[in-house]
């Protein structure tokens, strides 16, 4: 009896020991604002009828709207398991995001992962930001913003491949990739790499519903650059159960951008192509930008943005986005900010100037949005 009393408290002290190795965090942003808008269309289609002025609320001026909980187990020897479980969600009225299935909402949809990390760098699986994302956002001053920044300009860049938002799987390159495999290596004197592979699990087909990329990037003296390459079979419009994939290679995308800051003055460019190979006389678009930021102050900054798109198959298609805003931190936690854009789009292109409010294709459209970022 004093023997398994003995076990029993070694048990629980072992246990105990454990529990404090370990943390989990809750985390998450709510992002609001107002927007108006003097053209709008309902729905990103060729030709459809401007519906005109618009002022609505706006769920993510600057990003969106997240809650997630993410945990950390240290087991010793500089290695640690990591969890992270993250969802988007419109802030106002309460609804989930989209997920990689067209039409279907995820409780999840922006991370569910699960990962080892070390000296060696680290290991994710799971669904998660494909690395691609966080590059192009770390290489623009406008930082991959909701409104107005590399983001917007890529989504029109979706929007040009046939990008139906039904789902966040999109025709070129990926925000988020399911089913996933990351590694991150180690910072060598500012350069890393990122590679992401993500079977397609598709009976038959080996290249079935797959993608995989790879990031090159150096950060130093105020210099960020980014080189990346990006491909995936069977992207939009599947993987849905009435298109299968069959393994075509239908989603090429490339990036090189720079960053450089210096005192309080940051400057960026960049420049990416996006294709489909399968049918790259359908879908062969470029994308170039220039960003200009300035920090007045530790709590206040401005930054603004030129993205510019052309179709290299019909020259009529292309659109040229400005953008510019303030940002003031009340406090660590919490930013004021007020943004203005304005995109002229000729022939078939609707790029959006605010992610979600839809712009006439073809026409020249002006917004302005004013909100409030909290994140906890």
């Amino acid at each position: 009896m004093k023997m398994k009393l003995v076990g029993a408290a070694a048990l629980l002290a072992f246990a105990g020991a454990a529990h404090a190795q370990s943390s989990v965090t809750l985390f998450g942003a709510i992002d609001s604002g107002l927007l108006y808008q003097n053209k709008s269309v309902a729905a990103p289609i060729p030709g459809a009828k401007n519906q005109g002025k618009v002022f609505a609320f706006n769920n993510g001026g600057i990003y969106a709207s997240f809650w997630g909980m993410r945990g950390t187990e240290d087991i010793g020897g500089g290695y640690a398991v990591n969890f992270r479980l993250q969802s988007s969600f419109m802030n106002g009225n309460g609804k989930v995001g989209l997920g990689d299935t067209a039409g279907a909402n995820s409780i999840f949809n922006m991370v569910s992962s699960v990962g080892l990390s070390g000296p060696f760098g680290s290991v994710t699986m799971g669904r998660q930001f494909a690395p691609m994302a966080l590059a192009m956002a770390e290489t623009d001053v406008r930082g991959g913003d909701y409104f107005g920044s590399i983001f917007t300009a890529w989504i029109g860049m979706n929007q040009a491949a046939g990008f139906n938002f039904a789902s966040t799987n999109g025709p070129i390159g990926a925000l988020y990739d399911s089913n996933a495999i990351v590694y991150q290596s180690p910072n060598f004197y500012g350069a890393s790499a990122s590679l992401e592979y993500a079977p397609g699990g598709v009976p038959g087909s080996f290249q079935g519903g797959t993608r995989e990329s790879a990031v090159l990037k150096y950060a130093n003296y105020g210099l960020h650059l980014t080189a990346l390459y990006y491909n995936g079979h069977d992207t939009n419009p599947s993987p849905t159960a009435t298109t299968p994939p069959t393994g075509v290679n239908n989603n090429r995308f490339a990036y090189f951008g720079a960053l450089y800051t210096i005192h309080d003055f940051s400057v960026s460019a960049s420049y990416a192509n996006g294709k489909n190979p399968a049918h790259s006389n359908l879908v062969n678009l470029d994308m170039y930008s220039a960003g200009l930021g300035y920090q007045f102050t530790p709590a206040f900054q401005v930054t603004s943005g030129v993205y510019y798109l052309k179709d290299r198959n019909n020259s009529a298609n292309k659109s040229t986005e400005v953008a510019g805003g303030g940002y003031y931190s009340l406090s660590k936690s919490t930013t004021l900010y007020a943004q203005v854009g304005y995109v002229d789009n000729k022939g078939n292109m609707g790029t959006m100037i605010s992610y979600g409010q839809f712009v006439p294709a073809g026409t020249s459209t002006t917004a302005v949005n004013i909100g409030m970022r909290h994140t906890f």
